[in-house]
């Protein structure tokens, strides 16, 4: 099943919804890593990146708290709207403003060509002549958020938003897209979340049971 960039990249902290959630995010090269292997950028754009970014530690951390900042944000508007709450104003500016930023690299480009013009592989006999590309991506310490920022906008704008999911589980917060026949889908993962809240269940009604005999 397909992934959404923006959902996976709010997914990038475990036990989200909890009170002490778990960063996946600790370094930029993290980051980076991340973004290589959803296929956001290549892995000659991502060890760029990650020696320009070692050699200026300022810099990688500003970068950091910056792509952190994104990501909390997206996570909270894909929650709230999950829970058909209004998204928080702040949040919502903030995404505009990557928006506004990423928007600005995005180049239409013929197949088989990058941002610069330069060739690419050679595309599908049945592929689209053209196509979008980023222009500059090995250059700059957050050009991760480009596709992220655009992929959340469009998730916002397209009718897949009514099949964003949160984990029932009241701590996990994972964001996904429910494409269940019905619409039913309540939790991550069954083997995860959905087992442990049977076998909560479980073990409330035996305790239930056991209070009625004694």
């Amino acid at each position: 099943m397909a992934k959404d960039t923006s959902l996976d990249f709010a997914n990038t902290a475990d036990w989200h919804a909890g009170p002490n959630p778990e960063e996946r995010l600790t370094t930029y090269g993290e980051a980076v890593a991340w973004a290589v292997s959803t296929g956001i950028m290549s892995e000659s754009q991502g060890q760029r990146l990650v020696v320009y970014a070692d050699a200026h530690p300022g810099e990688q951390a500003k970068a950091l708290r910056r792509i952190v900042a994104l990501r909390e944000a997206i996570y909270r508007i894909f929650s709230a709207v999950a829970h058909d709450r209004p998204p928080d104003a702040a949040d919502i500016g903030l995404l505009n403003l990557e928006l506004g930023s990423a928007l600005s690299h995005l180049r239409l480009v013929e197949a088989g060509k990058d941002g610069r013009g330069t060739a690419r592989a050679a595309a599908e006999p049945d592929a689209p002549r053209f196509g979008w590309s980023w222009a500059g991506m090995e250059d700059e310490l957050t050009s991760l958020l480009w596709p992220v920022a655009r992929a959340a906008t469009a998730l916002l704008t397209s009718s897949d938003l009514a099949r964003v999911r949160e984990c029932a589980d009241d701590a996990c917060g994972w964001l996904f897209l429910d494409h269940s026949r019905n619409g039913s889908r309540r939790w991550c993962d069954m083997a995860d979340c959905g087992n442990r809240a049977k076998a909560r269940r479980y073990r409330e009604r035996r305790k239930e049971e056991s209070a009625v005999k004694s």
